[in-house]
């Protein structure tokens, strides 16, 4: 479904530039879930944005579905958005004077389909929350505006789903919660990708890639049990420094 290759993404930083994606070559199949990875500056949102078409890069090649998506104009780029790719950010991004069903139905209208309501309480039921659509995200737990965006990420019924932090301000239940939804939307075949600092988060995932200074450094299939060791190294509470003698 995705084929990257040779991908670059450089800025210019006063006399220095900085490779922020540095020749990355990467596959993902459809209906894969992956967890992309690594430390602030690594160029795991690079990657994420450009995946899914918010930027351009420098050089290279990028494929999605066959279609050659690093060649495309801006407008070409906005239809592959709204219909191909669903969104969900750390801090959701919802309109705070709509309701909830307003909010879900945004993709719908931007694609300019005449009837959005069907379609956007369909998405909230998927997401257990039909019982809130009229409520506004101040109305709204943390939890529930979460649930909220990733109705408006799946209303247009995307092969692909980009989730940027998505249980970043979360607490771990409510966490646990959100990524459940994450679980069923790939049990049901949508391609899922989580971009996260979190490695519980990332080890939820069949696959995780780990980046490092814009470039791929391990790319590996979790199996049960690497997936419960990375869960408990990262539930290991740090060790109290000993006080000097």
């Amino acid at each position: 479904m995705i084929h990257l290759r040779r991908l670059q993404k450089l800025y210019k930083m006063g006399s220095s530039v900085v490779r922020a994606l540095d020749g990355v070559d990467l596959t993902i199949g459809a209906g894969e879930f992956v967890s992309l990875t690594g430390a602030s500056g690594s160029g795991k949102s690079t990657m994420m944005h450009i995946i899914g078409c918010l930027d351009r890069p420098t050089s290279g090649e990028y494929l999605l579905d066959g279609a050659a998506v690093s060649k495309m104009n801006d407008r070409q780029l906005a239809v592959v958005r709204n219909r191909q790719i669903g969104f969900v950010f750390q801090t959701f991004n919802l309109i705070n004077r709509t309701s909830a069903v307003d909010n879900v139905a945004v993709p719908l209208i931007y694609g300019r389909k005449s009837s959005t309501k069907k379609a956007s309480m369909a998405a909230l039921e998927r997401v257990g929350l039909a019982n809130r659509a009229s409520h506004k995200p101040s109305e709204l737990s943390g939890g529930e505006r979460q649930r909220v965006a990733i109705a408006r990420a799946i209303v247009n019924d995307p092969k692909l789903i980009l989730a940027d932090e998505p249980t970043g301000n979360l607490d771990s239940h409510t966490g646990e919660q959100i990524m459940a939804i994450f679980h069923k939307l790939h049990a049901a075949g949508t391609t899922v990708i989580i971009v996260t600092h979190e490695m519980d988060v990332a080890a939820q995932a069949k696959r995780m890639i780990r980046m490092r200074d814009g470039k791929i450094v391990t790319d590996e299939i979790l199996d049960e049990q690497r997936r419960s060791a990375l869960q408990a190294e990262a539930y290991i509470a740090p060790q109290p420094v000993a006080s000097p003698t």
